[in-house]
Protein backbone atom coordinates (compact mmCIF):
# COMPACT_ATOMS: atom_id res chain seq x y z
CA UNK A 1 0.00 0.00 0.00
CA UNK A 2 1.61 3.35 -0.51
CA UNK A 3 1.65 5.42 2.25
CA UNK A 4 3.81 8.98 -0.12
CA UNK A 5 1.54 11.65 -1.05
CA UNK A 6 1.40 12.70 -4.39
CA UNK A 7 -1.17 15.85 -5.91
CA UNK A 8 -1.01 14.08 -9.05
CA UNK A 9 -0.94 10.41 -9.99
CA UNK A 10 -0.63 9.28 -13.64
CA UNK A 11 -2.04 5.56 -14.13
CA UNK A 12 -3.44 3.13 -16.69
CA UNK A 13 -4.46 -0.60 -16.61
CA UNK A 14 -1.70 -2.77 -19.09
CA UNK A 15 -3.11 -5.65 -20.60
CA UNK A 16 -0.30 -7.35 -19.16
CA UNK A 17 2.51 -6.67 -16.41
CA UNK A 18 5.30 -7.34 -19.05
CA UNK A 19 3.69 -4.04 -20.58
CA UNK A 20 4.48 -0.47 -19.80
CA UNK A 21 2.75 3.04 -20.55
CA UNK A 22 4.60 4.58 -21.75
CA UNK A 23 2.85 8.02 -22.79
CA UNK A 24 2.33 8.44 -19.00
CA UNK A 25 5.98 8.04 -18.96
CA UNK A 26 5.80 11.21 -21.46
CA UNK A 27 3.22 13.34 -19.40
CA UNK A 28 5.53 12.39 -15.92
CA UNK A 29 8.69 13.71 -17.75
CA UNK A 30 6.70 17.28 -19.37
CA UNK A 31 5.53 17.58 -16.25
CA UNK A 32 8.26 20.16 -15.09
CA UNK A 33 8.18 21.58 -11.67
CA UNK A 34 4.87 19.62 -10.83
CA UNK A 35 7.15 16.14 -11.51
CA UNK A 36 8.34 16.51 -7.56
CA UNK A 37 4.69 16.17 -6.98
CA UNK A 38 3.77 13.56 -9.08
CA UNK A 39 4.16 9.44 -8.94
CA UNK A 40 3.23 7.00 -11.56
CA UNK A 41 1.37 3.49 -11.03
CA UNK A 42 0.38 1.22 -12.99
CA UNK A 43 -1.96 -1.74 -12.82
CA UNK A 44 -3.43 -4.64 -15.26
CA UNK A 45 -6.81 -5.44 -16.85
CA UNK A 46 -6.64 -8.77 -14.19
CA UNK A 47 -6.74 -6.83 -11.16
CA UNK A 48 -9.93 -6.03 -9.10
CA UNK A 49 -11.13 -2.44 -9.19
CA UNK A 50 -11.88 -1.84 -6.00
CA UNK A 51 -8.00 -2.60 -4.85
CA UNK A 52 -6.62 -0.13 -7.53
CA UNK A 53 -9.08 2.14 -5.90
CA UNK A 54 -7.91 1.43 -2.84
CA UNK A 55 -4.40 2.07 -3.71
CA UNK A 56 -4.43 5.43 -5.80
CA UNK A 57 -6.39 6.71 -3.12
CA UNK A 58 -3.80 6.19 -0.08
CA UNK A 59 -1.75 8.89 -2.51
CA UNK A 60 -4.25 11.28 -1.34
CA UNK A 61 -4.22 12.99 -4.71
CA UNK A 62 -6.06 16.15 -5.82
CA UNK A 63 -5.32 14.60 -9.43
CA UNK A 64 -5.91 11.31 -10.75
CA UNK A 65 -4.73 10.84 -14.76
CA UNK A 66 -5.81 7.84 -16.46
CA UNK A 67 -4.76 7.06 -20.00
CA UNK A 68 -7.86 5.22 -21.98
CA UNK A 69 -7.57 2.40 -24.58
CA UNK A 70 -10.01 0.12 -26.09
CA UNK A 71 -8.44 -2.79 -24.13
CA UNK A 72 -8.61 -1.24 -20.39
CA UNK A 73 -12.02 1.41 -20.90
CA UNK A 74 -14.52 -0.83 -19.12
CA UNK A 75 -12.31 -1.49 -16.24
CA UNK A 76 -11.48 2.56 -16.29
CA UNK A 77 -15.13 3.12 -16.01
CA UNK A 78 -15.52 1.05 -12.72
CA UNK A 79 -12.60 2.58 -11.13
CA UNK A 80 -14.06 6.14 -11.92
CA UNK A 81 -17.11 5.78 -10.66
CA UNK A 82 -15.82 4.26 -7.23
CA UNK A 83 -13.43 7.16 -6.79
CA UNK A 84 -16.01 9.56 -7.27
CA UNK A 85 -18.63 7.81 -5.17
CA UNK A 86 -15.63 7.49 -2.72
CA UNK A 87 -13.81 11.15 -2.76
CA UNK A 88 -15.87 13.60 -5.46
CA UNK A 89 -13.63 15.76 -4.83
CA UNK A 90 -10.26 14.13 -6.63
CA UNK A 91 -10.63 15.97 -9.74
CA UNK A 92 -10.27 12.99 -12.73
CA UNK A 93 -8.44 14.02 -16.19
CA UNK A 94 -8.92 11.36 -19.11
CA UNK A 95 -6.62 11.00 -21.75
CA UNK A 96 -6.16 8.33 -24.61
CA UNK A 97 -7.18 7.12 -27.86
CA UNK A 98 -10.58 5.88 -26.81
CA UNK A 99 -11.72 9.36 -24.92
CA UNK A 100 -10.05 11.79 -27.73
CA UNK A 101 -13.00 12.44 -30.29
CA UNK A 102 -15.49 14.03 -28.92
CA UNK A 103 -18.44 13.89 -29.35
CA UNK A 104 -18.32 10.15 -29.82
CA UNK A 105 -17.27 9.03 -26.10
CA UNK A 106 -17.54 6.20 -24.20
CA UNK A 107 -19.39 6.67 -20.63
CA UNK A 108 -16.78 7.02 -18.81
CA UNK A 109 -16.05 10.72 -19.83
CA UNK A 110 -19.60 11.59 -18.77
CA UNK A 111 -18.00 10.86 -14.98
CA UNK A 112 -14.72 12.46 -15.76
CA UNK A 113 -13.88 16.52 -14.61
CA UNK A 114 -11.85 16.70 -18.36
CA UNK A 115 -10.90 14.97 -20.99
CA UNK A 116 -8.16 15.55 -22.79
CA UNK A 117 -8.08 14.70 -26.58
CA UNK A 118 -4.67 14.17 -28.66
CA UNK A 119 -0.63 14.90 -27.56
CA UNK A 120 -1.29 15.52 -23.35
CA UNK A 121 2.60 16.50 -22.66
CA UNK A 122 1.62 20.40 -22.75
CA UNK A 123 -1.95 20.59 -21.98
CA UNK A 124 -2.13 17.77 -19.22
CA UNK A 125 0.81 20.28 -16.98
CA UNK A 126 -1.18 23.35 -17.92
CA UNK A 127 -4.78 22.04 -17.03
CA UNK A 128 -3.02 20.74 -13.46
CA UNK A 129 -1.10 23.90 -12.78
CA UNK A 130 -4.88 25.83 -13.15
CA UNK A 131 -6.54 23.05 -10.64
CA UNK A 132 -3.86 23.14 -8.28
CA UNK A 133 -4.05 26.83 -8.21
CA UNK A 134 -7.69 26.14 -7.73
CA UNK A 135 -8.45 27.68 -11.02
CA UNK A 136 -10.73 25.76 -12.61
CA UNK A 137 -11.56 26.03 -16.45
CA UNK A 138 -15.07 25.57 -17.56
CA UNK A 139 -14.48 23.66 -20.37
CA UNK A 140 -14.63 20.57 -20.07
CA UNK A 141 -13.59 18.52 -23.38
CA UNK A 142 -9.60 20.22 -23.65
CA UNK A 143 -7.86 19.88 -27.32
CA UNK A 144 -4.54 18.90 -26.76
CA UNK A 145 -1.40 20.96 -28.14
CA UNK A 146 1.30 19.50 -29.62
CA UNK A 147 4.50 20.19 -29.17
CA UNK A 148 7.93 20.37 -31.29
CA UNK A 149 9.40 16.70 -30.53
CA UNK A 150 12.73 19.04 -30.45
CA UNK A 151 11.12 20.52 -27.22
CA UNK A 152 9.81 17.70 -25.75
CA UNK A 153 12.00 16.03 -22.26
CA UNK A 154 12.56 12.36 -23.55
CA UNK A 155 10.87 9.51 -20.95
CA UNK A 156 13.37 7.45 -21.21
CA UNK A 157 14.78 7.97 -17.95
CA UNK A 158 11.49 7.04 -15.90
CA UNK A 159 12.25 3.29 -17.12
CA UNK A 160 13.30 1.75 -13.29
CA UNK A 161 15.23 -1.07 -12.88
CA UNK A 162 12.52 -3.31 -12.22
CA UNK A 163 11.03 -2.25 -15.87
CA UNK A 164 14.18 -2.90 -17.30
CA UNK A 165 14.24 -6.36 -15.69
CA UNK A 166 10.40 -7.10 -16.29
CA UNK A 167 8.81 -5.25 -18.58
CA UNK A 168 8.51 -4.18 -22.47
CA UNK A 169 10.68 -1.28 -23.05
CA UNK A 170 8.75 1.19 -25.69
CA UNK A 171 10.80 3.85 -27.49
CA UNK A 172 9.94 5.72 -30.64
CA UNK A 173 12.54 7.35 -33.28
CA UNK A 174 9.20 9.29 -35.07
CA UNK A 175 5.37 9.56 -34.32
CA UNK A 176 2.87 10.24 -36.91
CA UNK A 177 2.09 8.72 -40.49
CA UNK A 178 1.52 9.94 -43.83
CA UNK A 179 -0.67 7.55 -44.71
CA UNK A 180 -4.42 7.51 -44.53
CA UNK A 181 -5.52 3.91 -44.09
CA UNK A 182 -8.62 4.39 -42.92
CA UNK A 183 -9.16 1.76 -40.28
CA UNK A 184 -6.39 3.14 -38.23
CA UNK A 185 -6.12 6.52 -36.10
CA UNK A 186 -2.81 7.33 -37.66
CA UNK A 187 -5.19 8.32 -40.22
CA UNK A 188 -5.49 11.61 -38.81
CA UNK A 189 -2.31 12.34 -38.49
CA UNK A 190 -1.18 15.10 -41.13
CA UNK A 191 2.33 13.29 -41.75
CA UNK A 192 5.53 11.49 -39.69
CA UNK A 193 7.88 14.17 -37.72
CA UNK A 194 11.06 12.67 -36.61
CA UNK A 195 12.86 13.37 -32.93
CA UNK A 196 16.41 14.94 -33.37
CA UNK A 197 18.33 11.48 -34.36
CA UNK A 198 21.70 12.38 -32.30
CA UNK A 199 19.48 13.17 -29.03
CA UNK A 200 17.21 10.09 -29.82
CA UNK A 201 20.59 7.70 -30.09
CA UNK A 202 21.63 9.27 -27.19
CA UNK A 203 19.20 8.19 -24.78
CA UNK A 204 19.41 4.47 -26.52
CA UNK A 205 22.66 4.15 -25.75
CA UNK A 206 21.98 4.96 -21.83
CA UNK A 207 19.32 2.67 -21.67
CA UNK A 208 21.57 0.08 -23.28
CA UNK A 209 24.30 1.13 -21.03
CA UNK A 210 21.81 0.63 -17.93
CA UNK A 211 21.31 -3.35 -19.09
CA UNK A 212 17.71 -3.05 -21.92
CA UNK A 213 18.34 -5.93 -24.69
CA UNK A 214 14.85 -5.09 -26.22
CA UNK A 215 13.50 -2.44 -27.47
CA UNK A 216 10.28 -2.40 -29.01
CA UNK A 217 10.18 0.33 -31.71
CA UNK A 218 6.33 1.92 -31.73
CA UNK A 219 7.06 4.21 -34.53
CA UNK A 220 4.28 3.44 -37.12
CA UNK A 221 6.54 3.48 -40.24
CA UNK A 222 10.20 2.78 -39.04
CA UNK A 223 11.72 2.88 -42.82
CA UNK A 224 10.02 5.62 -44.38
CA UNK A 225 13.14 7.60 -44.38
CA UNK A 226 15.41 5.35 -44.69
CA UNK A 227 18.60 7.08 -43.99
CA UNK A 228 17.12 7.14 -40.33
CA UNK A 229 16.37 3.23 -40.62
CA UNK A 230 20.11 2.69 -41.45
CA UNK A 231 21.57 4.88 -38.94
CA UNK A 232 19.12 3.65 -36.00
CA UNK A 233 20.29 -0.11 -37.54
CA UNK A 234 23.63 0.65 -37.46
CA UNK A 235 23.78 2.18 -34.03
CA UNK A 236 22.58 -1.14 -32.56
CA UNK A 237 24.60 -3.18 -35.23
CA UNK A 238 27.21 -2.00 -33.13
CA UNK A 239 26.40 -2.83 -30.38
CA UNK A 240 25.04 -6.28 -31.07
CA UNK A 241 25.14 -9.21 -28.52
CA UNK A 242 23.41 -12.72 -28.07
CA UNK A 243 20.57 -11.17 -25.93
CA UNK A 244 20.20 -7.79 -28.04
CA UNK A 245 16.28 -7.52 -29.74
CA UNK A 246 15.02 -4.85 -32.20
CA UNK A 247 11.35 -5.06 -32.77
CA UNK A 248 10.00 -2.49 -35.79
CA UNK A 249 6.61 -1.58 -37.58
CA UNK A 250 7.49 -1.53 -41.37
CA UNK A 251 6.44 -0.66 -44.31
CA UNK A 252 6.22 -3.79 -46.30
CA UNK A 253 6.77 -1.83 -50.38
CA UNK A 254 9.76 0.11 -49.22
CA UNK A 255 12.69 -2.11 -48.84
CA UNK A 256 15.81 -0.40 -50.92
CA UNK A 257 19.21 -1.76 -51.40
CA UNK A 258 20.58 0.55 -48.95
CA UNK A 259 18.15 -1.42 -46.48
CA UNK A 260 18.61 -4.79 -47.47
CA UNK A 261 22.49 -4.17 -47.21
CA UNK A 262 22.36 -3.64 -43.29
CA UNK A 263 19.50 -6.03 -42.29
CA UNK A 264 21.49 -9.22 -44.13
CA UNK A 265 24.38 -7.62 -41.09
CA UNK A 266 22.32 -8.51 -38.22
CA UNK A 267 22.34 -12.37 -36.83
CA UNK A 268 19.33 -14.86 -36.76
CA UNK A 269 16.51 -14.00 -34.17
CA UNK A 270 18.02 -10.29 -33.13
CA UNK A 271 15.21 -8.49 -35.68
CA UNK A 272 11.57 -8.81 -35.51
CA UNK A 273 9.05 -6.96 -37.73
CA UNK A 274 5.49 -6.14 -37.76
CA UNK A 275 4.50 -6.18 -41.07
CA UNK A 276 0.89 -4.72 -41.80
CA UNK A 277 -0.56 -6.92 -45.14
CA UNK A 278 -4.39 -6.14 -43.85
CA UNK A 279 -5.04 -7.53 -47.33
CA UNK A 280 -3.90 -8.23 -50.91
CA UNK A 281 -7.37 -7.30 -52.55
CA UNK A 282 -7.08 -4.01 -54.37
CA UNK A 283 -10.45 -3.18 -54.15
CA UNK A 284 -10.72 -3.19 -50.67
CA UNK A 285 -7.30 -1.28 -50.48
CA UNK A 286 -8.78 1.62 -52.63
CA UNK A 287 -12.59 1.66 -50.80
CA UNK A 288 -10.21 2.78 -47.66
CA UNK A 289 -7.68 4.49 -49.07
CA UNK A 290 -4.51 2.14 -48.39
CA UNK A 291 -1.76 2.77 -50.67
CA UNK A 292 -0.45 -0.54 -50.56
CA UNK A 293 1.72 -2.16 -53.77
CA UNK A 294 1.14 -5.61 -53.64
CA UNK A 295 3.58 -6.88 -55.78
CA UNK A 296 6.21 -5.13 -54.36
CA UNK A 297 4.98 -6.44 -50.48
CA UNK A 298 4.84 -9.72 -51.48
CA UNK A 299 8.84 -9.41 -53.21
CA UNK A 300 9.69 -7.63 -50.19
CA UNK A 301 8.36 -10.23 -47.24
CA UNK A 302 9.87 -13.12 -49.79
CA UNK A 303 13.08 -11.73 -50.11
CA UNK A 304 13.06 -10.77 -45.90
CA UNK A 305 12.32 -14.44 -45.25
CA UNK A 306 14.89 -15.78 -47.54
CA UNK A 307 17.82 -13.26 -46.97
CA UNK A 308 17.84 -12.36 -43.63
CA UNK A 309 16.93 -14.03 -39.90
CA UNK A 310 14.23 -11.44 -38.91
CA UNK A 311 11.54 -12.54 -37.16
CA UNK A 312 8.45 -12.16 -39.49
CA UNK A 313 5.25 -11.16 -38.00
CA UNK A 314 2.48 -10.23 -40.40
CA UNK A 315 -0.84 -8.62 -40.32
CA UNK A 316 -4.28 -9.80 -41.86
CA UNK A 317 -7.89 -7.57 -40.34
CA UNK A 318 -10.76 -9.71 -41.72
CA UNK A 319 -14.03 -7.63 -41.63
CA UNK A 320 -12.89 -4.79 -43.56
CA UNK A 321 -16.09 -2.87 -45.70
CA UNK A 322 -16.84 -4.93 -48.77
CA UNK A 323 -14.61 -8.39 -47.63
CA UNK A 324 -15.76 -11.67 -47.65
CA UNK A 325 -14.91 -14.99 -46.84
CA UNK A 326 -13.54 -16.05 -50.54
CA UNK A 327 -11.47 -12.54 -50.63
CA UNK A 328 -10.29 -13.15 -47.01
CA UNK A 329 -9.49 -16.98 -48.30
CA UNK A 330 -7.66 -15.15 -51.54
CA UNK A 331 -5.18 -12.55 -49.09
CA UNK A 332 -4.45 -15.97 -46.52
CA UNK A 333 -3.12 -18.04 -49.38
CA UNK A 334 -1.03 -15.27 -50.40
CA UNK A 335 0.59 -15.09 -47.32
CA UNK A 336 0.91 -18.28 -46.34
CA UNK A 337 2.90 -18.61 -49.53
CA UNK A 338 5.41 -16.47 -48.66
CA UNK A 339 5.76 -18.42 -45.39
CA UNK A 340 6.05 -15.79 -42.39
CA UNK A 341 6.99 -16.69 -39.23
CA UNK A 342 3.60 -15.24 -37.59
CA UNK A 343 0.26 -14.19 -39.30
CA UNK A 344 -2.24 -12.46 -37.09
CA UNK A 345 -5.07 -12.22 -37.55
CA UNK A 346 -7.52 -10.05 -36.77
CA UNK A 347 -11.13 -8.94 -36.76
CA UNK A 348 -12.06 -6.03 -37.53
CA UNK A 349 -12.92 -3.59 -34.74
CA UNK A 350 -14.79 -0.37 -34.18
CA UNK A 351 -12.14 2.69 -33.35
CA UNK A 352 -13.26 6.00 -32.05
CA UNK A 353 -12.85 8.48 -34.94
CA UNK A 354 -11.38 6.34 -37.02
CA UNK A 355 -12.24 7.88 -41.04
CA UNK A 356 -13.07 3.94 -41.72
CA UNK A 357 -16.49 4.85 -39.76
CA UNK A 358 -17.79 6.55 -42.52
CA UNK A 359 -18.30 3.00 -43.98
CA UNK A 360 -21.09 1.95 -41.56
CA UNK A 361 -23.88 2.48 -43.11
CA UNK A 362 -23.09 1.88 -46.50
CA UNK A 363 -21.46 -1.40 -45.79
CA UNK A 364 -23.17 -2.90 -43.25
CA UNK A 365 -20.75 -2.33 -40.58
CA UNK A 366 -22.28 -4.04 -37.52
CA UNK A 367 -19.87 -3.38 -34.49
CA UNK A 368 -20.29 -5.08 -30.60
CA UNK A 369 -21.20 -2.15 -28.63
CA UNK A 370 -19.20 -3.34 -25.68
CA UNK A 371 -15.46 -2.69 -25.61
CA UNK A 372 -13.37 -3.87 -27.63
CA UNK A 373 -16.03 -3.30 -30.76
CA UNK A 374 -15.19 -5.89 -32.41
CA UNK A 375 -17.05 -5.98 -35.73
CA UNK A 376 -20.43 -8.74 -35.58
CA UNK A 377 -21.49 -8.53 -39.30
CA UNK A 378 -21.43 -7.13 -42.48
CA UNK A 379 -23.77 -6.77 -45.32
CA UNK A 380 -21.25 -8.85 -47.07
CA UNK A 381 -20.25 -11.39 -43.88
CA UNK A 382 -23.14 -12.96 -41.69
CA UNK A 383 -22.60 -13.31 -37.76
CA UNK A 384 -22.13 -16.68 -37.71
CA UNK A 385 -19.17 -16.87 -40.93
CA UNK A 386 -17.32 -14.08 -38.52
CA UNK A 387 -17.48 -16.32 -35.43
CA UNK A 388 -16.33 -19.31 -37.52
CA UNK A 389 -13.42 -16.56 -38.50
CA UNK A 390 -12.78 -15.63 -35.27
CA UNK A 391 -12.38 -19.65 -33.92
CA UNK A 392 -9.96 -19.76 -36.99
CA UNK A 393 -7.82 -17.15 -35.93
CA UNK A 394 -7.62 -18.42 -32.22
CA UNK A 395 -6.76 -22.24 -33.38
CA UNK A 396 -4.15 -20.54 -35.88
CA UNK A 397 -2.80 -19.09 -32.89
CA UNK A 398 -2.63 -22.19 -30.98
CA UNK A 399 -1.64 -24.64 -34.03
CA UNK A 400 0.42 -22.08 -36.72
CA UNK A 401 2.10 -18.67 -34.50
CA UNK A 402 2.94 -21.06 -31.31
CA UNK A 403 5.71 -22.34 -33.72
CA UNK A 404 4.80 -26.05 -31.38
CA UNK A 405 3.12 -27.67 -34.87
CA UNK A 406 5.94 -26.94 -37.52
CA UNK A 407 6.29 -30.64 -38.66
CA UNK A 408 2.38 -31.54 -38.73
CA UNK A 409 1.33 -27.82 -40.33
CA UNK A 410 2.80 -28.52 -43.68
CA UNK A 411 0.43 -31.34 -43.63
CA UNK A 412 -2.71 -29.70 -42.27
CA UNK A 413 -2.90 -26.78 -44.39
CA UNK A 414 -2.34 -29.33 -48.27
CA UNK A 415 -2.43 -27.25 -51.01
CA UNK A 416 -5.21 -25.22 -50.34
CA UNK A 417 -4.39 -23.76 -46.68
CA UNK A 418 -7.11 -21.72 -46.14
CA UNK A 419 -10.20 -24.29 -46.81
CA UNK A 420 -7.65 -27.14 -44.77
CA UNK A 421 -7.20 -24.84 -42.05
CA UNK A 422 -11.47 -23.76 -41.65
CA UNK A 423 -12.23 -27.37 -42.04
CA UNK A 424 -10.07 -28.03 -39.14
CA UNK A 425 -11.11 -25.16 -37.38
CA UNK A 426 -14.34 -26.17 -37.18
CA UNK A 427 -13.78 -29.95 -36.48
CA UNK A 428 -11.56 -29.14 -33.66
CA UNK A 429 -15.10 -26.93 -32.16
CA UNK A 430 -17.37 -29.37 -32.99
CA UNK A 431 -15.19 -32.00 -31.06
CA UNK A 432 -14.08 -29.45 -28.13
CA UNK A 433 -16.59 -27.01 -27.78
CA UNK A 434 -14.39 -24.47 -26.93
CA UNK A 435 -11.24 -22.01 -28.47
CA UNK A 436 -9.93 -21.85 -24.83
CA UNK A 437 -8.11 -24.32 -22.57
CA UNK A 438 -7.14 -26.98 -24.30
CA UNK A 439 -4.62 -29.00 -23.22
CA UNK A 440 -1.65 -29.40 -25.10
CA UNK A 441 -1.60 -32.74 -25.09
CA UNK A 442 -5.39 -33.36 -25.55
CA UNK A 443 -5.03 -30.73 -29.02
CA UNK A 444 -2.53 -33.37 -29.98
CA UNK A 445 -5.06 -36.18 -29.90
CA UNK A 446 -7.69 -33.89 -31.65
CA UNK A 447 -5.75 -33.21 -34.22
CA UNK A 448 -4.64 -36.97 -34.78
CA UNK A 449 -8.47 -37.25 -35.18
CA UNK A 450 -8.96 -35.17 -37.70
CA UNK A 451 -6.31 -35.41 -39.98
CA UNK A 452 -6.81 -38.85 -40.23
CA UNK A 453 -10.33 -39.09 -40.15
CA UNK A 454 -11.39 -35.97 -42.22
CA UNK A 455 -8.02 -35.45 -43.97
CA UNK A 456 -8.02 -38.94 -45.06
CA UNK A 457 -4.13 -39.11 -44.24
CA UNK A 458 -2.31 -42.10 -42.88
CA UNK A 459 -2.25 -43.04 -39.53
CA UNK A 460 1.51 -43.17 -39.07
CA UNK A 461 2.38 -40.87 -41.43
CA UNK A 462 0.81 -38.34 -39.34
CA UNK A 463 1.99 -39.44 -35.82
CA UNK A 464 5.51 -39.55 -37.13
CA UNK A 465 4.85 -35.74 -37.53
CA UNK A 466 3.07 -35.27 -34.23
CA UNK A 467 5.97 -37.07 -32.20
CA UNK A 468 8.58 -34.54 -33.44
CA UNK A 469 6.53 -32.01 -32.85
CA UNK A 470 5.46 -33.15 -29.25
CA UNK A 471 8.98 -34.02 -28.31
CA UNK A 472 10.26 -30.11 -29.09
CA UNK A 473 6.96 -29.26 -27.15
CA UNK A 474 8.56 -30.47 -24.01
CA UNK A 475 4.91 -31.66 -22.55
CA UNK A 476 4.64 -34.73 -19.89
CA UNK A 477 2.99 -38.22 -20.97
CA UNK A 478 2.73 -39.44 -24.42
CA UNK A 479 -0.76 -38.64 -26.47
CA UNK A 480 -2.23 -42.56 -26.73
CA UNK A 481 -3.45 -42.27 -30.06
CA UNK A 482 -4.66 -45.78 -30.41
CA UNK A 483 -6.94 -45.37 -27.76
CA UNK A 484 -8.93 -42.89 -29.02
CA UNK A 485 -12.73 -43.77 -30.32
CA UNK A 486 -13.77 -42.50 -33.67
CA UNK A 487 -15.16 -39.43 -33.37
CA UNK A 488 -17.12 -38.73 -36.83
CA UNK A 489 -19.49 -41.41 -35.36
CA UNK A 490 -20.40 -39.38 -32.31
CA UNK A 491 -19.70 -35.63 -33.15
CA UNK A 492 -23.00 -35.18 -34.71
CA UNK A 493 -22.74 -31.43 -34.05
CA UNK A 494 -20.05 -31.39 -36.38
CA UNK A 495 -21.85 -33.15 -39.31
CA UNK A 496 -24.79 -30.90 -38.78
CA UNK A 497 -23.12 -27.93 -38.97
CA UNK A 498 -21.13 -29.23 -42.11
CA UNK A 499 -24.47 -29.75 -44.07
CA UNK A 500 -24.82 -26.51 -42.85
CA UNK A 501 -22.40 -25.01 -44.58
CA UNK A 502 -22.54 -26.76 -47.44
CA UNK A 503 -26.23 -24.93 -47.95
CA UNK A 504 -24.56 -21.59 -47.07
Amino acid sequence: MATQHADIVLTTLNARYMHSAFGLRYLMANLNELESSASLIEFTIQEQALNIAEKLLAYQPKIIGFSVYIWNVREITDIVTLIKQISPEIKIILGGPEVGHYPDVPTVCDLADYVISGPGEKSFRELSQQLLSNNRPEQKYIDGEGTPLDQLTMPYHLYDNDDIRNRLIYVEASRGCPFKCEFCLSALDKSATAFPLENFLTEMDALWQRGVRNFKFIDRTFNLKVSTSVRILEFFLERMSDDLYLHFEVIPDNLPDKLKEILKQFPANSLQFEIGVQTFDSDIQTLISRKQNNDKTRENIAWLREHTGAHLHTDLIFGLPSDSLDNFADSFNQLVALNPHEIQLGILKRLRGAPLNRHIEPYGLNYNPQAPYNILSTNSVDFMTMQRVNRFARFWDMIANSGRFLNTLPMILGDNPFDRFMQLSDRLYDLSGSTWKIALKRLFELLFVVTTEDFGIDANLIKAHLKLDYARAGVKGLPDYEALPSLNKTAKVGVANKRQRSHA
